[in-house]
């Protein structure tokens, strides 16, 4: 280490190597100098002057160490000018990460909390629809319970029919469960007038047919489960046109309720002549959609008809209406004329009140040698009869 004008460097340190090499050439040049001199004096001039020159340079050379040594200096200050910054600026953006992450940390752990909650309430909606789930197995296994059974299957159309028919009508246009006069019982009778008159829609469900015909693999097998379907529907259509088709009792036809829409589809798709068989004896399929749609057609009926039994009533009404609007053009007939006889008698009152006024004016001023008779007006009056001045 060396000190320089205050300032330490290393033997290392560039500006101290060019020093040292120019102190040597320096020292160089001063032993050639004297060696020269012992071979001729006229050198001796030469060599002042670059001893002179020499020396500026020396100079010349510390003024240079001497501002490098201030630049540096200056260096010095400014990098730990810029070091000091620098830690500052990293202590301000460490300061800011750590606050971002904080806020980041307790931001994901609040939304954290919230996806829990919402995933702890699906997995309770879950729950529920797992619950419900099974509950709906029972009820499909109940279902199923209850249509293999005829008589139970029968109830289950029969409360479908009872439902469609409630949701279509009012409550005095049918009748459930009605005994007829041959002594048979039919589901549901609709109060028709005449014609066509009452008419009846019993429920059969063709249940065992349509699922041979579901679970059909082989030819044969369709070909028998189609047999059966056409044996099981014939039969119903032909109960229905015997016991419920009586002539000056019910309609000329019935209609035949099938509470399954695919039974229905499965007659018109693939048995339309079994449809064209009851036509011809007059019943008429229908599945829950056409039963509505029949029964809003037969309510149509219904309302038409109970207008037609009205229209007297409300013809009555209105010659009732006819002679009251008559009484009233009467009464305001008469009492326009009242109103007339009593503006005739306000009239004649303003007159011989402003008469009254004058004569009143003419005394209070004492003007009793111009007072001069006048005629007296009278007012007519209407003379009374039986309490009521006559028109």
């Amino acid at each position: 280490m060396i000190e320089i004008a205050g300032q330490i460097y290393r033997w290392n340190d560039p500006l101290v190597l060019i020093i040292g090499g120019v102190i040597l050439v320096v020292l160089g040049f001063f032993i050639l100098i004297l060696r020269a001199a012992g071979r001729s004096a006229k050198a001796t001039e030469p060599l002042m002057r670059e001893m002179g020159w020499l020396g500026q340079r020396v100079q010349q050379l510390s003024e240079g160490q001497e501002r490098l040594a201030g630049g540096l200096h200056h260096v010095s200050e400014t990098q730990t000018h810029s070091q000091t910054a620098m830690l500052q600026l990293m202590e301000k953006r460490l300061t800011e990460v750590q606050r971002g992450m904080t806020e980041s940390l307790q931001g994901t752990s609040t939304r954290t909390a919230h996806s829990l909650g919402e995933l702890q309430q699906r997995l309770m909606t879950i729950d529920k629809a797992q619950a419900n789930i099974e509950k709906l197995s029972g009820n499909v296994l109940g279902l199923q319970d209850i249509l293999s059974n005829k008589q139970t299957r029968g109830a289950f159309g029969e409360i479908q029919l009872n439902d469609i028919v409630r949701k279509a009508l009012p409550s005095d246009a049918y009748s459930m469960q009605v005994t007829l006069s041959n002594g048979k019982r039919a589901d549901c009778l609709i109060h028709l007038p005449n014609p066509p008159g009452p008419i009846v829609i019993d429920s059969k469900f063709p249940l065992e047919a349509y699922e041979a015909l579901r679970r059909a693999q082989s030819p044969a097998e369709m070909t028998e489960a189609a047999r059966f379907m056409r044996v099981s529907v014939r039969a119903h259509i032909k109960a229905i046109s015997d016991k419920y088709i009586l002539e000056g009792e019910t309609a000329d036809g019935a209609l035949m309720f099938l509470p399954s829409e695919a039974v229905y589809a499965e007659l018109h798709a693939n048995f339309p002549e079994l449809v064209r068989e009851g036509f011809e004896v007059k019943v008429w399929i229908v599945s829950p959609t056409t039963c509505m749609a029949t029964l809003n057609t037969m309510r149509a009926v219904l309302k038409d008809a109970r207008m037609r039994e009205q229209a007297g009533a409300i013809r009555a009404t209105l010659r009732l209406l006819h002679r009251d609007v008559e009484l009233v053009v009467n009464r305001v007939e008469k009492l326009s004329t009242h109103f007339n006889q009593a503006r005739a008698d306000l009239e004649g009152i303003e007159v011989a009140a402003e008469r009254a006024g004058k004569r009143a004016a003419k005394l209070d001023n004492f003007d009793f040698e111009e007072l001069t008779p006048e005629p007296v007006a009278t007012v007519p009056v209407p003379p009374v009869i039986g309490g009521q001045a006559a028109e």
